[in-house]
């Protein structure tokens, strides 16, 4: 029987270091690297301007991304995405995705505190002007209230880093 690639997603608030770890991973695993924000504004650019324009068309990305990963897991290749499972309804996509193609799977869950995650959110708006409209403390607390931390009872295979560990 053929190796499978393994799945790599991960959890964590706004600003917890997310796409630098994802990146840092996909190099580290020879794996292939896929974006949602890269996805996002190369499909639909400048249509993204408040939260429910991003909700409205990650939704949208979803179906054409499952295919793409899951055919790339097929074949054997690592995935690392840069897309957010911060709800237990994310996570689940994530794990079906893996799950209907037997791979394997790895949520890495970057349990930062608010503080770090405002500090690296002032120094990503710095470093990335274009993000300014949504790199704000008042994004930050609004998305904020939709994170949901991974539980043992979700059957996904957590690894947790806390802090500045990583």
């Amino acid at each position: 029987m053929k190796e499978l690639g393994t799945l790599y997603f991960f959890c964590g608030k706004m600003g917890a270091g997310k796409t630098t770890k994802s990146k840092q991973l996909a190099l580290d695993k020879h794996a292939v690297l896929l974006s949602e924000d890269e996805w996002l504004s190369s499909l639909y650019p400048n249509q993204i301007v408040s939260f429910e324009d991003y909700l409205k068309f990650s939704a949208l990305l979803k179906p054409l991304v499952k295919k793409h990963v899951q055919n790339i897991l097929s074949v054997g290749s690592d995935v690392v995405m840069d897309f957010p499972a911060n709800t237990q309804k994310q996570r689940k996509w994530f794990l079906d995705l893996a799950s209907e193609v037997q791979a394997s799977h790895q949520l890495i869950f970057l349990n930062v505190n608010n503080e770090q995650c405002l500090s690296q959110i002032a120094q990503r708006r710095n470093e990335e002007p274009e993000r300014a409209a949504f790199d704000t403390e008042e994004g930050f607390i609004h998305v904020t209230k939709f994170f949901e931390a991974p539980e043992a009872s979700e059957g996904l295979n957590i690894l947790e880093f806390s802090g500045k560990e990583y």
